[in-house]
């Protein structure tokens, strides 16, 4: 099995030097890209049918293809470098990040080729001050050696990055309150359209890709569509990296063909349930997704798939739901987060998600009644989509709607006992 996002990382050691990773094939994709002509480079990303690792999943040339070209289009044009990873229970951009941050702008640069952007921006999530470290590094290398800056390599074309620490808000995740960030303003998402890659950062055209996207850019250029094609099993193209987290007995983060089934992942790669511990439902996209339950373990993690089960498959990053867990709780953990990363710009999300989060806590407390239930039930056609300005209420929701639909005897007993039936 090929893995090429991470078979030049070293568990426990520093990330290949600018040197050692040219000595592995690094940069080659850049240096045939730069000979190439930029629509090109579109086609092939799109015929690989990369689609986004952010979450959203939106097909990769697709967007790049959206961006204007020629003479007459405004200047500078950006490129963003979505490495702000908050996604409860997802990690694996700090994977990359941390184990091979060359791969990483290798990717930045070919992309940034195909739209012709002149500017780029690496918005990173501010605890991550090791891979701050090592990128600060990486990027250093690269201009020295010339990949970056002006006339990179003798070719005529330039490009400046810059890495950029962000304060830290779970809302930049989404890519308008992103640039609204870097413009230095309080990161509220705008209105779409217009969409980013026409009027995007300071009113210029502006892609914004997640990092694991522009990490497989140099091995499209390298190896062809028709390769990556052929590491997945679904219809998306290529690798993913998938995690799981919670009481199984090996947690973790692991490259594999898009569209291995979440019993695979679960099974073989986290090696099941720790002992003492029952599989209960599974989390399959980090915290803003629907719970999903052991009649759904069979089902490929791709996009598509997972949507077909009743969630979505968002980061890949699975969290574990076992029998000694209570999923009020854990609902209620999730509700906090999302409650206090609100951005506060419209009301159903803002007044909303407190006042989830206060009934669950009733409940939780033993302060629960029973139109505490039908309550969540309304909050959660409230916060449906198109009733919320951007879509962090409506993903916050998903995993109350899905407790409310698999674990509602749970929540009835929370009332009927008067307290938390899993505390001892």
């Amino acid at each position: 099995m090929e893995t090429p996002l991470t078979e030049h990382i070293r568990p426990g050691k520093e990330p290949l030097d600018i040197d050692a990773y040219r000595r592995a094939g690094g940069y080659e994709a850049a240096e045939a890209a730069l000979g190439m002509a930029p629509s090109d480079i579109v086609d092939r990303v799109r015929n690989a049918h990369l689609r986004g690792r952010g979450g959203a999943g939106f097909p990769t040339g697709h967007k790049w293809g959206f961006v204007p070209m020629g003479e007459d289009v405004l200047h500078p044009k950006y490129l963003v470098v979505n490495a702000d990873e908050m996604e409860p229970a997802t990690f694996k951009d700090r994977l990359l990040l941390e184990g091979n941050p060359h791969q990483l702008i290798e990717g930045i640069v070919v992309s940034a080729y195909a739209v012709q952007a002149d500017i780029g921006y690496l918005f990173l999530r501010q605890s991550y001050r090791t891979a701050e470290k090592r990128l600060s590094r990486a990027v250093a290398e690269a201009y020295r050696e010339k990949w970056l800056g002006s006339n990179i390599r003798g070719t005529g074309f330039g490009f400046e990055l810059h890495l950029h620490v962000s304060a830290g808000r779970y809302i930049c995740g989404e890519e308008t309150a992103l640039l609204t960030a870097l413009e230095g303003r309080r990161p509220l998402p705008r209105a779409k359209p217009p969409f980013p890659p026409v009027v995007g950062l300071w009113g210029k055209p502006t892609v914004v890709n997640n990092v694991e996207t522009l990490c497989n850019v140099p091995h499209i250029l390298k190896k062809g569509a028709d390769w990556f094609r052929g590491l997945s099993k679904s219809v998306d193209g290529g690798t993913k990296i998938y995690g799981a987290s919670g009481r199984v007995r090996r947690p973790g983060a692991w490259e594999l063909p898009m569209g291995t089934s979440i019993r695979e992942i679960f099974e073989e790669h986290a090696c099941g349930m720790a002992e003492g511990y029952r599989f209960r439902a599974v989390i399959p996209g980090g915290g803003s997704t629907d719970f999903l339950l052991e009649e759904h373990l069979d089902t490929p993690m791709d996009f598509d798939s997972i949507q077909k089960a009743g969630s979505r498959m968002g980061t890949g990053c699975m969290v574990i739901l076992d029998d000694r867990t209570c999923p009020v709780g854990v609902v209620l953990n999730l509700m906090r987060f999302f409650a206090q990363e609100s951005c506060g710009w419209c009301t159903p999300c803002r007044e909303g998600l407190p006042w989830a989060a206060r009934l669950l806590e009733a409940l939780e407390s033993g302060r629960g009644k029973s139109e505490d239930i039908a309550q969540l039930h309304r909050h959660v056609e409230l916060l449906k989509p198109g009733n919320t300005f951007c879509a962090l209420a409506p993903g916050a929701a998903e995993p109350l709607k899905s407790a409310l639909k698999y674990f509602e005897e749970d929540f009835e007993r929370h009332i009927r006992e008067g307290r938390c039936p899993w505390r001892r």
